[in-house]
């Protein structure tokens, strides 16, 4: 898993994400909100790819890396109102962190390379 791209990882976790999302029933607002930002992650993830500048690479993976946060809380919120199970919570957020880590590492790769 450590050596896929992120926006790979992205997508293995938004796929992984939906299908957890169409189980529960009854917090379409977290949900919704959960399935944006995961989807995000690799979206710009993806488009960072095609960045004009290196700025704008930064940029992007910066957008990506706030879109993880904010998939692992969405995780947390569904997890305490006991819509996901622990093993499921743990297994979405294990995953989220590893693309949490590879940004950051991308990141501040590219700063220093600035």
């Amino acid at each position: 898993m450590d050596d896929m791209s992120i926006k790979d990882l992205a997508v293995e976790l938004t796929v992984e994400i939906t299908e957890l999302c169409d189980t529960i029933k009854g917090k379409s607002v977290f949900t919704n909100q959960l399935l944006r930002s995961c989807s995000s992650i690799g979206a710009n993830a993806h488009e960072a790819k095609y960045a004009h500048s290196r700025a704008d690479f930064i940029s992007k993976l910066e957008i990506s890396l706030k879109e993880c946060y904010e998939t692992e809380y969405w995780l947390e919120v569904l997890y305490k109102v006991h819509s996901l199970s622990e093993i499921q919570y743990k297994t979405v957020s294990g995953k989220c962190g590893t693309i949490r880590r590879k940004l950051i590492a991308s990141i501040t790769t590219a700063k220093n390379n600035a």
